[in-house]
C-alpha cells in the first residue's frame, strides 16, 4: 500500500483549471498542463489499506486501483503504467472523460473526500507516453483468422486491439471520415484533445490493426457481404439514434440534435472548416438536456461567442451531497455537477419542459416556450401559470439516445434480434443470434459510459476469440447483464 497515514496527512487536491477568460479564447484542454504531477504522489498516498477495495466494484474494468496508486506514490511510473494497462486499453480516455464511479465507491469516501483516482490515472498514462512506456504490442504469430469491427468508438477500438494482439487480422470499419466515433466528433477538444486518439491509432496500426474510414456497413457494404469476407464480426456501432422532441416548431431552422452541432465544431479543429457551418456566435443559445452532452454544447457555445447560453433540464435539481438513505455508499450518486463548461457561464434551469418553439417570418427559431413541471403521483405534470418564453436563436437537443441506427440496414441485413429495450440482443459470450457476429458497447448495452464501452469491447473480444479458436486467454471484465453499481 501507499503511505499508511496518507489519507490523514493530506487533503484532496485536483487538477488546476486555466482561467476562464483565457481558456475561452482557445479549444485546448481546460486544465493547466503539468499541474498534476507535483501533487499526484501525495494524492496517491491517500489510498488507504481498506481491506476490500470497493473501487474495483465501482469500475466495470476492474482496474487495479490500489496497486497503481501505490506505484504512483513511489513514482515507479513504469510499474504503474503496466498495472494500469493490465485492465484498460485507453486510460488517457477514461482519465479525461469518465465520471469516475470508482471514486464514488472509494472506501475513504464514506466520511472523507475520496481519493482522486481519475487524476492519478491520467497522470500515470501521460507520464507513460512521455517516457516511452507505451509501445506497440504486436502478436508473436498470426492465427489466420479475420475479424471485422464495425465502429471505431471506445468499444470498437478496445475489441480491435484485443483481437489484434491475440493474433487475428482485424479491420475496423468507420462510417465517418476519421477514426474515433463519438470520441472524435462528439467530445469537444477542450475536454480531450484529439492527439490522444491519434497516437493510440498509430500504436494500433503498428500492432497490425487496419482501419477503413468512410464506409457505412449496411449502406456502402451490405452486412451479408461483409460476413462472407470475414471469419467473425464485432458490431460496435453505438446507440446513435437520438431522442427527439416532437413539439410544435421542431421543424424551424436553428433547432438541431447535439450530434448535428458538436461534430461541426470538432471539424473546425481538424481543419475541415474555417468556421463551423452551425455556430452560436452572437446568438441566444438554449441547450435542452442536463447531462454531459448538454454540458459539451454549453462549452462549445461559449467558445463560439454566444450572446447567452441557457441549459434546460426536465428533472429537479440534484442535491449537492449524497443522500445516504436513497443513494447509499458505494453506489454512484446523482449529484449536482458543475463541469468546466458550467464554470464558464450560462444559466441552468431545472424542472421545466419545452411546450413549443416560435420562429420568425423566415422560419428561423426565435423563442422557446416552456413551463415548470412537478411530480404528481409519480408523473411529471405542468404547473399551471408557469408558462413563459425565453429567447432562442440556436437550440440543441441533448436528451440522450434511444438505440442503435436502424436506417442504414445493418440490423435488418444481418437479421439481428433485439432485446426488450431495442438494443441488439446477445448471449453470455456477447454473440448475437447470428453465429460469428458479436456486439459490444452501446449497440448492445444502450447508452452508457466510456468505461463500460471499453469493458464491453474487451469482453466481446474474448467471446469472439473463443469462437475463432475454441479457447481464449483474453480477459472479460464484465458480463452482458452486468449493470452500474446504482440504486
Amino acid at each position: 500500500m501507499a503511505d499508511p497515514k496518507g489519507f490523514l496527512n493530506h487533503g484532496r487536491e485536483v487538477a488546476r483549471s486555466r482561467p476562464v477568460d483565457v481558456r475561452l479564447k482557445d479549444w485546448n484542454e481546460v486544465y493547466v498542463p503539468g499541474s498534476l504531477l507535483p501533487i499526484i504522489s501525495k494524492q496517491a498516498s491517500r489510498c488507504m489499506d481498506c481491506g476490500i477495495p470497493f473501487c474495483h466494484n465501482g469500475c466495470p474494468l476492474g482496474n487495479l486501483i490500489p496497486e497503481w496508486n501505490d506505484y504512483a506514490y513511489r513514482e515507479d511510473w513504469t510499474a504503474a503504467s503496466e498495472r494500469l494497462h493490465a485492465t484498460n486499453n485507453f486510460p488517457e480516455f477514461t482519465g479525461r472523460l469518465c465520471p469516475a464511479p470508482c471514486e464514488s465507491a472509494c472506501v475513504l469516501g464514506i466520511n472523507q473526500p475520496a481519493v482522486t483516482i481519475k487524476n492519478v490515472e491520467v497522470s500515470i498514462i501521460d507520464k507513460a507516453w512521455e517516457t516511452g512506456d507505451v509501445a506497440p504490442q504486436a502478436p508473436e504469430r498470426l492465427s489466420g483468422k479475420t475479424v471485422a469491427v464495425i465502429g471505431s468508438g471506445p468499444a470498437g477500438l478496445a475489441a480491435a486491439q484485443q483481437l489484434t494482439r491475440a493474433g487475428h487480422t482485424v479491420a475496423v470499419y468507420e462510417r465517418a471520415d476519421r477514426i474515433g466515433g463519438l470520441l472524435r466528433y462528439g467530445i469537444p477538444e477542450f475536454k480531450m484533445e484529439k492527439r490522444h486518439i491519434n497516437r493510440r491509432i498509430e500504436q494500433m496500426r503498428a500492432e497490425g490493426t487496419r482501419f477503413r474510414t468512410g464506409i457505412e456497413i449496411g449502406h456502402d457494404i451490405r452486412a451479408t457481404d461483409l460476413k462472407k469476407r470475414y471469419d467473425a464480426i464485432v458490431i460496435a456501432a453505438g446507440a446513435t439514434t437520438a431522442r427527439d422532441l416532437p413539439v410544435p416548431g421542431r421543424e424551424l431552422k436553428g433547432v438541431y440534435q447535439a450530434m448535428e452541432y458538436l461534430p461541426l465544431a470538432n471539424k473546425v479543429q481538424e481543419g475541415d472548416y474555417v468556421t463551423a457551418p452551425v455556430s452560436a456566435e452572437g446568438k441566444h443559445v438554449v441547450v435542452i438536456g442536463g447531462g454531459d452532452t448538454g454540458a459539451d454544447c454549453v462549452g462549445t457555445a461559449h467558445r463560439q461567442g454566444a450572446a447567452s447560453v441557457t441549459q434546460l433540464e426536465i428533472m429537479p435539481r440534484p442535491g449537492d451531497e449524497r443522500n445516504a438513505a436513497s443513494q447509499p455508499w458505494p453506489t454512484f450518486p446523482m449529484l449536482y455537477k458543475v463541469t468546466s463548461a458550467h464554470e464558464e457561464g450560462g444559466e441552468r434551469v431545472y424542472s421545466v419542459s419545452t411546450t413549443h418553439f416560435e420562429g420568425d417570418e423566415d422560419g428561423n427559431v426565435q423563442w422557446l416556450h416552456l413551463t415548470e413541471v412537478e411530480f404528481i403521483e409519480g408523473r411529471l405534470t405542468p404547473k399551471p401559470g408557469t408558462e413563459r418564453k425565453i429567447p432562442a436563436q440556436l437550440v440543441t437537443l441533448a436528451m440522450g439516445f434511444t438505440g442503435t441506427d436502424r436506417e442504414n440496414g445493418l440490423v435488418d441485413q444481418f437479421g439481428l434480434d433485439l432485446d426488450e429495450r431495442g438494443n441488439i440482443a446477445r448471449d453470455a459470450d456477447f454473440q448475437t443470434n447470428i453465429p460469428g457476429v458479436f456486439v459490444a458497447g452501446d449497440a448492445g448495452r444502450g447508452q452508457s459510459l466510456i468505461v463500460w464501452a471499453i469493458a464491453e469491447g474487451r469482453s466481446a473480444a474474448r467471446g469472439c476469440d473463443r469462437f475463432l479458436t475454441g479457447a481464449s486467454d483474453l480477459p472479460a471484465p464484465i458480463r452482458p447483464t452486468d449493470r452500474s453499481l446504482m440504486v
